[in-house]
Formats: structure tokens, sequence, C-alpha cells
């Protein structure tokens, strides 16, 4: 039998009731497979630790999560309690900057029954692959000077390391899907690093010849994702870039709180997390209407990194199954409670 020893941070809000119920799906999924089995251990890092302790983690939780398989996070932040640069770069950016996560992996696709705010969405499904390193957000910069001579300068890093292990990514993702590739790029306006990214872009693509290619720069890929997302299959963009664009996968999804992530540790040296996309939602904890399904796409999404992907293929069913039968939270248009949906999910995944 195979075992997954999952670190399991439920954090802030709305993530500590979402986040037990993405865990009873994938219990669940462990009883129909019967070969596999999960070991979750919960640590309680959060705004509400570092009331207690001045910290989001304490010392040695890098040392701690590092041996597992994977993390499964629920959210971070509640600003009443704490500034959300410190809960951010406390834990989530701390995690992922120290433990290479050097790809963020977003999809969006439409599920019947989901309100799309695009009046035709024809079946939409693509992922967006992430640069999660470096890029525009680099920490490297500085603030000079006073007053009005006051000068603010944020450099963007991109190593050709990067660029081409996001690229590379996406291309052999694309082998397993529909075989086209998307690049974002701002070439007509950014100088230096567009340039650099279009070409080893270009470089990229002649090792697979099979996949089909498109380059657009940003602001119209921001455009097309909304008059004709159908026609994506796997986007590669920057770390901001592709953070604009996973933004709008969630909002023509219908709703953003329904939206997954995966960091990804390519080298193996460090385990993968795995989170939504939703923050924290601290107004309405408590009110067992917290949409759990981010929380349970996100775990479709860590079965697919373990190569379960015929079981994440199951998980995934349920969802869709689910949602078209209006069994859904408030934010969607429903009047199901949390638990309701997840225990349909769990339902429908047992009789499949």
């Amino acid at each position: 039998m195979k075992q997954y020893d999952i670190a399991v941070i439920p954090g802030d809000g709305i993530g500590k009731e979402v986040v037990p119920e993405g865990l009873k799906v994938l219990n669940t999924v462990a009883d129909i497979h019967g070969g596999i089995h999960f070991n979750f251990t919960e640590f309680p890092w959060s705004c509400d630790y570092y009331a207690k302790h001045g910290k989001m983690m304490p010392d040695d939780g890098l040392q701690t999560l590092k041996n597992f398989h994977a993390i499964f996070l629920g959210a971070v932040g509640n600003p009443s309690i704490v500034d959300d640069h410190i809960s951010l770069w406390g834990l989530l950016l701390k995690i992922r900057r120290e433990f290479e996560q050097v790809l963020n992996i977003r999809p969006a696709k439409y599920f019947k029954g989901l309100r799309s705010p695009l009046a035709n969405p024809n079946n939409f499904d693509f992922i967006v692959v992430r640069e999660n390193s470096e890029g525009e957000y680099s920490e490297v910069g500085g603030r000079i000077h006073k007053d009005e001579d006051e000068i603010a300068i944020q450099n963007a890093i991109f190593t050709r390391k990067g660029t081409e292990r996001a690229m590379r990514y996406a291309f052999e993702l694309a082998q397993k899907r529909r075989g086209h590739v998307t690049s974002a790029t701002k070439s007509n306006g950014i100088f230096h690093t567009m340039p650099f990214w279009d070409s080893i872009f270009k470089e990229i693509k002649e090792v697979y010849p099979n996949i089909e290619t498109a380059s657009y720069h940003i602001d119209a890929l921001s455009a097309f994702l909304v008059m004709k997302p159908q026609t994506f299959d796997v986007i590669v963009a920057s770390n901001l870039f592709g953070d604009i664009l996973t933004d709008i996968g969630g909002a023509i999804m219908g709703s953003i709180g329904i939206a997954p992530a995966a960091n990804i540790n390519l080298n193996g040296k460090y385990p993968s997390m795995f989170e939504p996309v939703h923050g924290s939602a601290p107004d309405i904890y408590g009110k067992e209407i917290a949409n759990p399904i981010g929380q349970i796409w996100t775990a479709k999404m860590m079965l697919d990194h373990f190569g379960e992907e015929e079981l994440g293929a199951k998980v995934l069913e349920a969802i869709e199954w689910v949602i078209e039968q209006g069994i859904k939270t408030s934010d969607i248009g429903g009047s199901s409670a949390t638990k309701q949906v997840s225990e349909a999910i769990c339902k429908r995944l047992l009789s499949l």
C-alpha cells in the first residue's frame, strides 16, 4: 500500500472550515482505491498562532515540513490580527521560496450549472503555468531619497534556468492535454526581459515540434481570455502575468472561490504545496457558507502530482456532477452549506 504523508495547515478564516472537507474527500478516495493511505499531520500555524507566539510558524517549521510528501494549505490572513505582508511573508511565501516551489499551476474550466459572466463560455478548459520564483516579483530593488525626489526601483529578474523550466513544464503538460502552448509576453513595451522570454520560448518550442504554439502580448491575451477562452490549452507566463491571467480564469468560471492552485517543487528536494486561490474571508468564517470546491479541486491536483491521475479525474467528475445538480453554496447561486457540498461529492465518488 502506498502511504502519502501530508502536512495540513488550515491557516485562517474559512481555511479552517474547508480544509477538513478536503480531507474527507481524500479519505473517501483512499477508501475507494484501497491501495493508498493518507497520513495527515495538522499544524496550527496561522494569524492566531502569530498573536500568541509573535511569528507565523516556529523557527524550525520548515525543517518540520520538509520530509512530508506534500503540504495541504487552506488560507492565510487575518488583517484584524496581523498585517497581510507579515502573515504572507511569514508563512505562505516563506514556504514557496525556501522550498523552491518554482511553478504555480492554476486550471480554469467551464462547469455546467455554474453561471459564467461570459455570454458564451464554449466549454473552455485551460491551465496557466506561472513562473513562481522570480520575474516581476523579485525582491531586488529599493527606495531612495525623500519627498519630491523619492525614487522606488523594482527590478524584474529573469534567469534562463527559471524561464526554461517553466516553459518545458508547459510543453510537457500540453503533450498530455490538447497539444497547444500559448506564451504571455509584452516584448513590444518591455525592453529587456520580454524579448529574452520570447527568445527562450522560440528555442524550447523547437524541442517539441508536435506542439502547436502562439505568443500574445499580455493585454491582448487578457482580452482573448474573455472573448475566446475555449481556444486556449496551456498558457505559460511570468510571475506577474500569470497572476493576472489566473484571476481572469477564476472570474470567467463564475467565482474565484472555486479555483485551485499547486505550488510545484521540481527537483524533489522539498514537498510541493496545494492551496485554493480564495482568501481566508474572515467575515464569513463560522457561518457554514464557505465554498469547499476550491479546496477539494486542490486535493485533485495533489492526487495528479502523486501520479494518481485516474483518482484525480474521479474527484473532478464528482465536483462537476455536484455543481450541475445545483448542490452549491450561496456564493455561486446555491443554498447548500459547506458540509452538504463536500458530503455530496463524497457520495458521488462512492457511486462512480
